[in-house]
Order: structure tokens, then C-alpha cells, then sequence
């Protein structure tokens, strides 16, 4: 199961895509709102107790000053994977990108690209499918079927 959290709804149409590729996988999800400065108590037993729950990895977006992915893998022994997200209080979503991807040495956070929740949730999937192969085959035949696209839109273009 992966688990899917932000900073608050507005956040969601951004975070539908990582849903959106991991229901595209059959993986389970668990979705919420967990906002570091405005519920930090329901964020440090999200981030301690996220395992427990059979969590494998988080995927975590937020806007702004977006200490929403650092704060969880701060206290969680799980993959964090944040997304930036373009808020509009941003002036060009750098700030946000810069809060998640520049962590302290022993905290990491895997980042993806400002409001790149859809490679998020793909990556979620690889880490996933490490270990489990029913998993790494579905990766295996979306890797496929991306290379098929190309190959006929490269098709379309030559003729």
C-alpha cells in the first residue's frame, strides 16, 4: 500500500495522478490531508505509524514552503517521496521545490518535478515492485507501452 498525502485540498487535482497510476497498477492506496503547520499532531502519528499499517511508501505533496515531505521522513522509516506543488501563493513554484528537494544529510526525500505527482506515483509502483514481482511486471509492460507510443507517434512524424 502506498500513502498519499498533502498539505491541504487544494492540492488534490495535482495529487490525482499519483492515484490515478497506482489504482492504473492495482495498488492500494490510502489517501489524506495531513498539513505540517496547521494538524502537526496528526503528522508526527501519520509519519510514526504509517508502517504499521502495511505502508510501503508515502508519497507526500505540498505547496509553498512545503515541509510537509521532510517533516514525515523525519520520523518515518519509509521511502518519502515528495512533489512540489505549484500553489498559488508561489511565485513560480521554486520555493516549494527547493523545501523538498535541499534536506538535511540523513533525511532524505526522493523529489520529483514541480506538480509531477503521475512519476511519483510510478516511482512508489518501482519501489514496490523490488519486492513484489506482480508489480514489477505491471512497470514492465507500462515501460512497453510508453516505448510503443513513441515508436508510432515517431512513425506518424516520418511519414
Amino acid at each position: 500500500m502506498v500513502g498519499i498525502i498533502m498539505g491541504s485540498d487544494s492540492d488534490l487535482p495535482i495529487m490525482q495522478e499519483a492515484i490515478d497510476i497506482l489504482e492504473s497498477f492495482n495498488i492500494k492506496i490510502e489517501v489524506d490531508i495531513v498539513s505540517a503547520h496547521r494538524t502537526p499532531e496528526k503528522l508526527v502519528d501519520y509519519s510514526k505509524n504509517a508502517h504499521l499499517r502495511g505502508i510501503k511508501a508515502i508519497i507526500a505533496g505540498a505547496g509553498g514552503a512545503a515541509h510537509l515531505p521532510g517533516m514525515v521522513a523525519s520520523m518515518s522509516p519509509l521511502p518519502i517521496i515528495g512533489v512540489p506543488v505549484k500553489s498559488r501563493n508561489s511565485i513560480d513554484g521554486w520555493d516549494s521545490v527547493l523545501s523538498i528537494l535541499q534536506m538535511p544529510g540523513g533525511v532524505p526525500v526522493a523529489t520529483v518535478a514541480l506538480d509531477g505527482a503521475k512519476n511519483a506515483g510510478i516511482l512508489a509502483a518501482q519501489i514496490i515492485g523490488a519486492s513484489d514481482k506482480t508489480v514489477l511486471d505491471k512497470i514492465i509492460a507500462y515501460k512497453e507501452e510508453l516505448k510503443v507510443k513513441v515508436e508510432k507517434a515517431s512513425e506518424r512524424v516520418r511519414k
